[in-house]
């Protein structure tokens, strides 16, 4: 979204001067430098300009514009369809696990208030496609750089419609306004969603709980139990933590995958600020504990996710 609004602003401002330049052209007024007409151009405002040009009938005898402009224009058009593939083009990953009890659990981590088409409906009916039995969200479903509840209430909404969701916060939650996250996970408690911070939810045949805070894990008192134990988390980098609380599944996200992957070397960076940071994806093991990591849905403060894909996790166990 972030991307977008920029992009939106830079046109617009780009159009803008165009307009402005020629009404002062026409007035032998002081112009707007050349130098800023181009850059206004080149740092993604090219297609503005370019219309800019074309209905205010402006610098278009000139060839550094008539040349510069246009060339960029079609460089902003492939760079705009190459992230939003990138951004949008949604894939699910799938595990198996081996245990006594058979079900199938998606994971969403990451969302970040990201837009998935009218009323989330892309990124639902990839849910429904995966058929699931529960839903888990790992944290920072919102954001608290642009804390649009919108786009998170319709994904929890829909969501709840399709399976039992179970809900745990990330760093991005912590940041926010106490009684302003208080009243979102009112309303989305209503929708049918559990949110389990520092709780534990007993079924039949699994014991499901949720960190608070990530580092700081509850004794949960299932050491004893047989029922399989799923631990929904948010930092991967806990998990010795996670570990030491008896949990058999853990499911974590926050790293986003590093949000540029690089093949053969991994995730670029973490929101950590760590170069290729080891947990970035995938299944890991440690002891008896197997850990998934989601890429996540959405971005935060980096817009462009680059061979990353937005990625539903679903896990099969059986």
């Amino acid at each position: 979204m972030l991307l977008i609004i920029y992009l939106t602003v830079v046109n617009i401002l780009a159009f803008i001067l165009y307009g402005i330049d020629k009404k002062k052209a026409e007035k032998n007024k002081f112009r707007i430098s050349e130098a800023t007409l181009i850059t206004i151009a080149v740092i993604g405002g090219s297609l503005g300009a370019l219309l800019g040009m074309r209905i205010f009938h402006h610098k278009t005898r000139k060839k550094k514009f008539t040349v510069t402009v246009p060339f960029f224009a079609v460089l902003l058009i492939i760079a705009i369809i190459y992230i939003l593939y990138q951004n949008y083009h949604i894939v699910v990953t799938e595990y198996e696990y081996d245990a006594d009890t058979s079900m199938n659990i998606v994971q969403i981590s990451d969302f970040h208030n990201q837009l998935f088409g009218i009323g989330q409906k892309t990124v639902l009916d990839k849910i429904k496609e995966c058929e699931p039995d529960m839903i888990f969200v790992t944290g920072d479903a919102i954001d608290r750089n642009h804390t649009c509840y919108r786009f998170a209430k319709e994904f929890f909404k829909g969501a709840a419609l399709i399976a039992p969701v179970y809900y745990v916060t990330g760093n991005h939650e912590m940041w926010l306004d106490k009684d302003e996250f208080a009243g979102f996970v009112s309303e989305i408690e209503n929708y049918g969603v559990h949110f389990i911070d520092g709780k534990t939810v007993e079924l039949d045949e699994v014991i499901i709980a949720g960190t608070v805070n990530d580092s700081n894990v509850t004794d949960y008192n299932w050491q004893n139990d047989n029922r399989l134990k799923l631990l929904l988390a948010h930092n991967p980098g806990y998990h010795e933590q996670y570990q030491s609380s008896g949990a058999d599944i853990v499911f974590t996200g926050h790293i986003h995958g590093g949000q540029i992957i690089i093949p053969g070397k991994g995730g670029l960076l973490s929101p950590d600020i760590e170069f290729f940071p080891k947990l970035y994806e995938g299944e890991h093991h440690f002891g008896n504990m197997t850990m998934y990591i989601s890429r996540g849905m959405g971005n935060s403060l980096f817009p462009v996710r680059i061979n990353d894909y937005p990625e539903i996790v679903l896990l099969r166990i059986y």
